[in-house]
Protein backbone atom coordinates (compact mmCIF):
# COMPACT_ATOMS: atom_id res chain seq x y z
CA UNK A 1 0.00 0.00 0.00
CA UNK A 2 2.72 2.62 0.96
CA UNK A 3 4.50 1.86 -2.63
CA UNK A 4 0.98 2.41 -4.40
CA UNK A 5 0.50 6.22 -2.11
CA UNK A 6 4.58 6.78 -3.21
CA UNK A 7 4.24 6.09 -7.23
CA UNK A 8 0.77 6.63 -7.59
CA UNK A 9 0.96 9.25 -10.56
CA UNK A 10 -0.77 12.62 -9.49
CA UNK A 11 -0.87 13.45 -5.98
CA UNK A 12 1.70 10.71 -4.63
CA UNK A 13 4.60 11.50 -2.13
CA UNK A 14 7.05 11.54 -4.95
CA UNK A 15 4.55 13.21 -7.73
CA UNK A 16 2.86 16.41 -7.25
CA UNK A 17 1.99 16.40 -3.73
CA UNK A 18 5.73 16.76 -1.62
CA UNK A 19 8.16 15.67 -4.70
CA UNK A 20 9.94 13.91 -2.42
CA UNK A 21 12.97 11.70 -4.25
CA UNK A 22 13.23 8.26 -3.74
CA UNK A 23 15.34 6.75 -7.13
CA UNK A 24 14.77 2.97 -6.20
CA UNK A 25 12.86 2.62 -3.15
CA UNK A 26 14.79 3.60 0.04
CA UNK A 27 11.80 5.01 1.67
CA UNK A 28 9.21 2.75 0.76
CA UNK A 29 11.15 -0.32 1.00
CA UNK A 30 13.80 -0.04 3.70
CA UNK A 31 12.41 2.63 6.42
CA UNK A 32 8.84 0.57 5.61
CA UNK A 33 10.91 -2.41 6.61
CA UNK A 34 12.72 -1.33 9.08
CA UNK A 35 9.80 0.20 11.04
CA UNK A 36 7.95 -3.06 10.53
CA UNK A 37 10.94 -4.73 12.09
CA UNK A 38 11.00 -2.44 14.91
CA UNK A 39 7.15 -3.19 16.11
CA UNK A 40 7.87 -7.05 15.12
CA UNK A 41 10.78 -6.95 18.08
CA UNK A 42 8.64 -5.09 20.42
CA UNK A 43 5.57 -6.84 20.20
CA UNK A 44 7.37 -10.51 19.91
CA UNK A 45 10.11 -9.98 22.50
CA UNK A 46 13.80 -10.85 22.72
CA UNK A 47 15.03 -14.11 22.59
CA UNK A 48 15.49 -16.83 25.12
CA UNK A 49 18.74 -15.43 26.98
CA UNK A 50 19.07 -12.11 25.44
CA UNK A 51 20.96 -10.29 26.56
CA UNK A 52 22.39 -11.88 29.20
CA UNK A 53 23.95 -13.83 26.92
CA UNK A 54 26.16 -13.20 24.01
CA UNK A 55 24.30 -14.49 20.43
CA UNK A 56 27.10 -14.33 17.58
CA UNK A 57 26.68 -15.42 13.91
CA UNK A 58 25.96 -19.50 13.36
CA UNK A 59 29.05 -18.45 10.78
CA UNK A 60 30.78 -15.54 9.38
CA UNK A 61 31.78 -16.95 6.59
CA UNK A 62 28.48 -17.29 5.08
CA UNK A 63 27.57 -13.85 6.65
CA UNK A 64 30.34 -12.28 4.58
CA UNK A 65 28.91 -13.99 1.22
CA UNK A 66 25.33 -12.96 1.96
CA UNK A 67 26.93 -9.27 2.28
CA UNK A 68 29.50 -10.06 -0.85
CA UNK A 69 26.34 -11.28 -2.77
CA UNK A 70 23.52 -8.21 -1.96
CA UNK A 71 26.45 -5.79 -2.75
CA UNK A 72 27.09 -7.31 -6.16
CA UNK A 73 22.93 -7.63 -6.79
CA UNK A 74 22.46 -3.87 -5.57
CA UNK A 75 23.31 -3.04 -8.75
CA UNK A 76 20.28 -4.03 -10.39
CA UNK A 77 18.37 -3.12 -7.73
CA UNK A 78 19.46 0.56 -8.10
CA UNK A 79 20.78 0.90 -11.74
CA UNK A 80 17.85 -1.36 -12.74
CA UNK A 81 15.51 1.40 -11.62
CA UNK A 82 16.21 3.76 -14.36
CA UNK A 83 14.95 0.83 -16.41
CA UNK A 84 16.90 2.23 -19.33
CA UNK A 85 20.88 1.62 -20.54
CA UNK A 86 21.90 5.10 -20.06
CA UNK A 87 23.91 7.18 -18.15
CA UNK A 88 21.54 7.50 -15.43
CA UNK A 89 21.78 3.92 -15.19
CA UNK A 90 25.24 4.13 -15.12
CA UNK A 91 25.96 6.81 -12.71
CA UNK A 92 23.42 4.74 -10.10
CA UNK A 93 25.92 1.90 -10.27
CA UNK A 94 29.29 3.86 -9.67
CA UNK A 95 27.41 6.07 -7.03
CA UNK A 96 26.06 2.68 -5.40
CA UNK A 97 29.68 0.96 -5.65
CA UNK A 98 31.46 4.58 -3.76
CA UNK A 99 28.45 4.52 -0.97
CA UNK A 100 29.11 0.38 -0.24
CA UNK A 101 32.45 1.25 0.21
CA UNK A 102 32.17 4.29 2.21
CA UNK A 103 29.87 3.55 4.84
CA UNK A 104 32.20 -0.05 5.24
CA UNK A 105 34.84 2.30 5.71
CA UNK A 106 33.29 4.42 8.10
CA UNK A 107 32.16 1.50 10.18
CA UNK A 108 35.05 0.66 10.33
CA UNK A 109 36.93 3.42 11.54
CA UNK A 110 34.19 4.03 14.15
CA UNK A 111 34.19 0.01 15.20
CA UNK A 112 38.31 0.29 15.30
CA UNK A 113 37.95 3.74 17.62
CA UNK A 114 35.04 2.32 19.97
CA UNK A 115 36.49 -1.51 20.50
CA UNK A 116 39.71 -1.06 19.65
CA UNK A 117 39.84 -3.55 16.43
CA UNK A 118 37.24 -3.86 13.18
CA UNK A 119 35.46 -6.68 12.38
CA UNK A 120 33.91 -8.75 9.98
CA UNK A 121 30.82 -8.67 10.79
CA UNK A 122 31.04 -4.72 11.13
CA UNK A 123 32.48 -4.54 7.52
CA UNK A 124 29.34 -6.45 6.48
CA UNK A 125 26.95 -4.70 8.05
CA UNK A 126 28.51 -1.40 7.55
CA UNK A 127 28.21 -2.08 3.34
CA UNK A 128 24.94 -3.07 3.80
CA UNK A 129 24.02 0.26 5.52
CA UNK A 130 25.41 1.92 2.71
CA UNK A 131 23.80 -0.06 0.36
CA UNK A 132 20.23 0.97 1.83
CA UNK A 133 21.71 4.52 2.34
CA UNK A 134 22.32 5.31 -1.21
CA UNK A 135 19.29 3.35 -2.70
CA UNK A 136 16.62 6.56 -2.39
CA UNK A 137 19.67 8.55 -3.39
CA UNK A 138 21.14 6.69 -6.77
CA UNK A 139 19.65 8.67 -9.11
CA UNK A 140 20.34 12.21 -7.53
CA UNK A 141 23.40 12.76 -6.25
CA UNK A 142 27.18 12.06 -7.85
CA UNK A 143 30.07 10.53 -6.55
CA UNK A 144 31.22 13.34 -4.16
CA UNK A 145 27.47 13.11 -2.62
CA UNK A 146 27.78 9.22 -2.01
CA UNK A 147 30.87 9.25 -0.20
CA UNK A 148 29.07 11.53 2.00
CA UNK A 149 25.91 9.70 2.11
CA UNK A 150 27.77 6.28 2.72
CA UNK A 151 29.96 7.43 5.54
CA UNK A 152 27.23 9.56 7.07
CA UNK A 153 24.84 5.55 6.87
CA UNK A 154 28.03 3.61 8.29
CA UNK A 155 28.21 6.24 11.52
CA UNK A 156 24.77 6.33 12.00
CA UNK A 157 23.96 2.86 11.36
CA UNK A 158 26.73 1.67 13.60
CA UNK A 159 24.88 3.72 16.38
CA UNK A 160 21.60 2.43 15.51
CA UNK A 161 22.85 -1.36 15.78
CA UNK A 162 24.56 -0.43 19.09
CA UNK A 163 23.79 2.75 21.20
CA UNK A 164 20.27 3.02 20.47
CA UNK A 165 19.38 -0.88 20.35
CA UNK A 166 21.39 -1.32 23.46
CA UNK A 167 19.23 2.22 25.43
CA UNK A 168 15.80 0.97 23.89
CA UNK A 169 16.51 -2.67 25.02
CA UNK A 170 14.57 -4.73 22.04
CA UNK A 171 15.90 -7.44 20.26
CA UNK A 172 16.96 -7.01 16.79
CA UNK A 173 18.59 -10.06 15.51
CA UNK A 174 19.72 -8.67 12.13
CA UNK A 175 19.54 -5.00 13.06
CA UNK A 176 17.04 -4.50 10.69
CA UNK A 177 15.92 -1.55 12.36
CA UNK A 178 19.48 -0.57 12.45
CA UNK A 179 20.37 -0.70 9.08
CA UNK A 180 17.75 -0.30 6.88
CA UNK A 181 15.53 1.43 9.23
CA UNK A 182 18.40 4.04 10.25
CA UNK A 183 20.10 3.97 6.88
CA UNK A 184 16.78 4.41 4.90
CA UNK A 185 16.10 7.53 6.82
CA UNK A 186 19.69 8.50 6.93
CA UNK A 187 19.66 8.35 2.39
CA UNK A 188 16.53 9.74 2.23
CA UNK A 189 17.39 12.80 3.94
CA UNK A 190 20.55 13.54 2.30
CA UNK A 191 19.23 13.22 -0.96
CA UNK A 192 17.50 16.21 -0.30
CA UNK A 193 20.98 18.17 0.10
CA UNK A 194 23.01 15.94 -1.92
CA UNK A 195 20.90 16.36 -5.42
CA UNK A 196 22.30 20.04 -5.71
CA UNK A 197 24.24 20.31 -8.93
CA UNK A 198 26.57 22.85 -7.12
CA UNK A 199 27.77 19.54 -4.55
CA UNK A 200 27.91 16.97 -7.60
CA UNK A 201 23.96 16.05 -7.76
CA UNK A 202 21.79 16.35 -10.86
CA UNK A 203 20.23 19.38 -9.96
CA UNK A 204 17.18 20.34 -8.01
CA UNK A 205 14.00 20.91 -9.74
CA UNK A 206 13.47 24.39 -10.91
CA UNK A 207 12.33 27.04 -8.24
CA UNK A 208 13.03 24.56 -5.55
CA UNK A 209 16.05 25.39 -2.81
CA UNK A 210 17.64 22.71 -0.56
CA UNK A 211 15.77 23.64 2.24
CA UNK A 212 12.29 22.54 0.65
CA UNK A 213 13.27 19.77 -0.62
CA UNK A 214 15.24 18.69 2.58
CA UNK A 215 11.14 19.30 4.10
CA UNK A 216 10.19 17.21 1.39
CA UNK A 217 11.80 14.34 2.08
CA UNK A 218 11.10 14.91 6.01
CA UNK A 219 7.88 14.79 5.30
CA UNK A 220 7.91 11.60 3.29
CA UNK A 221 10.13 9.95 6.24
CA UNK A 222 7.43 10.80 8.49
CA UNK A 223 4.99 9.61 6.64
CA UNK A 224 6.36 6.17 5.96
CA UNK A 225 7.42 5.40 9.79
CA UNK A 226 3.86 6.89 10.77
CA UNK A 227 2.03 4.72 8.33
CA UNK A 228 4.42 1.70 8.23
CA UNK A 229 4.19 1.92 11.90
CA UNK A 230 0.83 1.80 12.83
CA UNK A 231 -0.21 -1.02 9.87
CA UNK A 232 2.67 -3.29 11.27
CA UNK A 233 1.32 -3.23 14.57
CA UNK A 234 -2.22 -3.94 13.73
CA UNK A 235 -1.63 -6.36 10.83
CA UNK A 236 1.35 -8.16 13.99
CA UNK A 237 -1.97 -7.40 16.55
CA UNK A 238 -4.27 -9.30 14.24
CA UNK A 239 -1.66 -12.53 13.51
CA UNK A 240 -1.08 -12.56 17.43
CA UNK A 241 -4.60 -13.33 17.92
CA UNK A 242 -4.92 -15.75 15.30
CA UNK A 243 -1.79 -18.00 15.61
CA UNK A 244 0.27 -16.14 18.37
CA UNK A 245 3.32 -13.58 17.01
CA UNK A 246 5.85 -15.26 19.31
CA UNK A 247 6.63 -19.34 20.02
CA UNK A 248 5.66 -19.74 23.85
CA UNK A 249 8.77 -21.09 25.47
CA UNK A 250 8.75 -24.39 26.61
Amino acid sequence: PVCHMAWSGDGSLFGDLWGALDFAGGTVVHINAGIAALVACILVGKRKGYPEHPLPPHSLTLTFIGASMLWVGWFGFNAGSAVAADGAAGMAMIVTQVATASAAVAWMVVEWMKHGKPSVLGIATGAVGGLVAITPASGSVGPMGAIAVGAASGIFCFWGATSLKQALGYDDSLDAFGVHGIGGIVGALLTGIFVAEGLGGQGLADGVSIPQQLWSQTKAVVFTIVYCGVLSFIILKIVDAIVAAAVAPK
